[in-house]
């Protein structure tokens, strides 16, 4: 695996790159609903209005047919969108988004409708329902613009890289101030502030530090337990960089540690090392899966590894594709993905590691190239 040349170029684009970018993939979804024989598309997850036309506001619904695209958004964020929105009519609603959204069907006699299935209550579906009546066809679409999502671009990649290089940064200088005595919520504190100190734009999720028992729990959050000699603490930590996160976990021992110790640990190193150097195009996701846990399984560690192997990484931190038991999927150049195996053991603790990984046309590229060798804290 390639470990990348860090990046501190400014990221944010010009005009005319922002315009290249939402063009194609304004073009990527008309092609996706072409195939569909889909005249319109209502998309109303905020997150891919924003991959779709840059707005990031929290409230606003577009529409995309063959030949236009519409943003409504109430007058709170009408200045945002006209300054963010590309690709896209903005047009400001003060009576509510979803009503002028069905007028909007209704005068332009749309009669098929596609519409984002895990993003639409039943509150505002049957309000179209009802404007539209038995004229308008609606089908739902499930994961239509993730999919387009998943597959990233070099702005898209330079941005995850660069959330990568603060990831890693932030670590390094963290790791310096562990020691017996801090709380979890001390260095989780440190770990976000660092970021932010940095240039990110924060946290791409609630930053993970567990110690002792608690690393037995895979998602735990920082509390005020102190740091203690002879036990693991986990940290998983990830920037966010215009817009785009990055994943990362470490686990490190405060003291010695004994043979049984060692051996946890580079079992688990060894699985992630492994599933990340088979983080290849035309690999189904669910065969990454299974390099990690038949690694675990010839050192009799299986049964305590208790999660999917990994996930996608982008706008958000938890995207496709999947990296898990029994996936089809395969791998695409372009992707970026997590390979976080881990072992737990109940009221003893935990160890996990994770690297965010592009998937290079030459091979995976570690996006979070933080150290593993270094976990003894004496």
């Amino acid at each position: 695996m390639r470990n990348p040349t860090p990046d501190t170029r400014h990221l944010t684009p010009d005009t005319s790159d922002a315009l290249d970018s939402v063009a194609r993939r304004q073009s990527s979804l008309r092609a996706t609903m072409e195939e569909r024989r889909l005249p319109a598309f209502l998309v109303t997850n905020l997150t891919n209005i924003a991959y779709l036309t840059r707005f990031r506001g929290t409230a606003g619904v577009a529409l995309f047919t063959s030949r236009e695209g519409v943003l409504w958004v109430d007058p709170r964020y009408t200045l945002q969108a006209r300054e963010q929105a590309r690709g896209v009519e903005v047009i400001e609603e003060k009576k509510g988004l979803h009503n002028a959204v069905a007028e909007w069907l209704k005068n332009h006699k749309i009669r098929r409708l596609g519409y984002e299935q895990a993003h639409l209550n039943c509150a505002h579906f049957s309000l179209l329902q009802q404007a539209g009546g038995r004229r308008i066809n609606f089908l739902p679409i499930v994961g239509g613009v993730e999919q387009l999502r998943a597959v990233k671009d070099e702005e898209e990649v330079a941005k995850i890289r660069g959330a990568g290089r603060i990831t890693v940064e932030v670590f390094a200088e963290v790791l310096g101030r562990v020691r017996p005595g801090l709380s979890e919520f001390e260095l989780g504190t440190e770990i976000e502030y660092r970021m932010r100190k940095k240039g990110a734009e924060g946290a791409a999720f609630e930053t993970i530090v567990a110690s002792g028992a608690r690393a037995a729990l895979p998602h735990a959050r920082a509390s005020r337990k102190l740091l203690r000699e002879n036990e693991f603490v986990i940290f998983d930590l990830g920037a966010i960089l215009g817009g785009y996160a990055a994943d990362m976990t470490r686990t490190v021992y405060l003291g010695e540690p004994t043979r049984h110790v060692r051996r946890l640990y580079s079992a688990v190193v060894e699985a992630q090392e492994r599933a990340a150097r088979s983080v290849l195009p035309g690999v189904r996701t669910g065969d990454v899966d299974a390099v990690a846990r038949r690694t675990l399984a010839g050192r009799g560690l299986a049964r305590f590894f208790t999660h999917s192997t990994g996930h996608g990484v982008g706008l958000e931190a938890h995207e496709l594709p999947r990296l898990a038991r029994g996936e089809k999927a395969r791998l695409q150049t372009g992707q970026v993905v997590t390979v976080e195996p881990g072992v737990y053991l109940e009221g003893w603790g935990g160890i996990r590691v994770e690297d965010t990984i592009l998937v290079g046309p030459a091979g995976p590229e570690v996006l979070t190239p933080a150290p593993k060798d270094q976990w003894i804290v004496e």
